[in-house]
């Protein structure tokens, strides 16, 4: 099967010699956000949520609350998300709910495209994680800039800019604890000393930042608040996920598809850490870009399909891992091809107006299999990090 023909450019493009997947992904989350903005305030709750969170902060008031007079449901990231959103939240609603999410889509796009591949495997990235980006900008969603940080340090560490990478997963972990994954690039690190302690002393700086705008008691505080906020959660979305859009991971695909609602998290999650870990063990590898890569997409998949916080615009993060292990693998197998046909038929396109409403609450939402796909490219990448010759792929490349 060729796919060359959905990365040609158009004659009207290539007369500016702008490629149309770049402009697409900007522009159609320019309209996206616009459209959404147009329904005003009340219909872009998330944002009015991490606005909220600053403005919480500022006035010292629970983070983990909830206040509907301003917003329904509840934060739940770290105080630090204070400051980040700063600059967005002072400026008017619409200035702030715009700039934010091409901020996010910006920051994405800034990261896949220093990536250690060539043009092509990139705009292939960007083309299949395009509409999912679409889908978690309808939301307002902070999760293509936690990509960013997860993807990033995997780029820096091997530039031995560790003080720089290990911010990214210091800020990534505090905010949402998906962000820790990164961590693993202290493996591939070549200055181990200069990783933890540059790691440890963001941490520091970062945990102390929001004191700025609050106050040492109130963000010690918020920080207790926050783990029982996410204990909480973590509680209600595997009780309670099928109504609220919560917990589509393959936890939750297993509950629904047996009907087994008691089932304990750590069944699932339990052997998956081992898998993902498993690879680790292959030592000679780590100086290799393809496994490194690999083990990149593995832990995007993850982090993604095995939270029980996993929800449709949260599968921004597990696509553009489906998207890296796709690009740096033989993209004419038939088998490869398939899994990403079949990503895009059931993670990708399941939430939008290709499928009626009532297959989608009856078929995908109802037992979570958005991430179903997912998961079957997760379980092909672990074998691939088991089984496959790092080295010998790495001596065709340089051939």
């Amino acid at each position: 099967m060729n796919i060359n023909f959905v990365f040609k450019e158009i004659t009207f493009f290539k007369k500016y010699k702008t490629n149309p997947i770049v402009i697409g992904w900007f522009l159609l989350t320019l309209l996206t956000i616009i459209s959404e903005i147009a329904r005003g305030a009340k219909a872009n709750n998330n944002y009015l949520i991490f606005e909220n969170v600053f403005y919480n902060t500022i006035h010292q008031l629970n983070l983990y609350n909830p206040y509907p007079d301003v917003h329904f449901d509840m934060n739940h990231y770290g105080i630090i998300f204070s400051v980040l959103i700063a600059p967005f939240a002072l400026l008017p609603f619409w200035a702030g709910c715009l700039l934010w999410s091409m901020a996010n889509a910006w920051f994405l796009f800034y990261v896949i495209n220093r990536l250690d591949l060539d043009k092509k495997k990139k705009l292939i990235i960007l083309a299949i994680g395009l509409i999912e980006l679409l889908t978690t900008t309808h939301n307002n969603q902070f999760n293509p800039m936690l990509t960013a940080f997860i993807i990033y340090p995997f780029i820096l560490v091997n530039e031995e800019k560790e003080w720089k990478a290990t911010f990214f997963i210091a800020i990534g972990f505090l905010i949402k604890l998906y962000g820790i994954v990164a961590l693993v690039t202290f493996l591939f690190s070549r200055n181990k000393i200069k990783f933890a302690g540059s790691f440890i002393g963001w941490l520091l700086i970062l945990f102390c930042l929001p004191m700025i705008i609050s106050s040492p008691e109130f963000v010690i505080q918020s920080y207790t608040d926050w783990y029982h906020s996410i204990a909480e959660k973590n509680d209600l979305n595997t009780s309670l996920g099928i109504v609220i859009g919560q917990n589509i991971s393959v936890h939750g695909m297993i509950q629904r598809i047996f009907n087994v609602q008691s089932l304990s998290q750590l069944w699932v999650l339990l052997p998956a850490a081992i898998l993902n870990l498993l690879p680790l063990l292959r030592f000679k590898a780590y100086q290799h870009k393809i496994f490194q890569l690999n083990y990149l997409a593995l832990c995007l998949i993850s982090v993604t399909i095995f939270s029980s916080s996993a929800e449709s615009s949260t599968f921004i993060i597990a696509v553009i891992g489906v998207a890296i292990w796709f690009a740096i693998n033989d993209m004419k197998n038939k088998w490869i091809i398939g899994l990403l046909i079949f990503t895009f038929l059931f993670t990708i396109l399941s939430p939008t107006d290709l499928y009626p409403n009532f297959i989608q609450k009856n078929f995908f939402v109802k037992y979570s299999l958005k991430a179903l796909p997912c998961f079957l490219v997760w379980a092909v990448i672990v074998v691939q990090l088991l089984t496959h010759n790092f080295i010998q792929t790495q001596a065709k490349e340089i051939s």
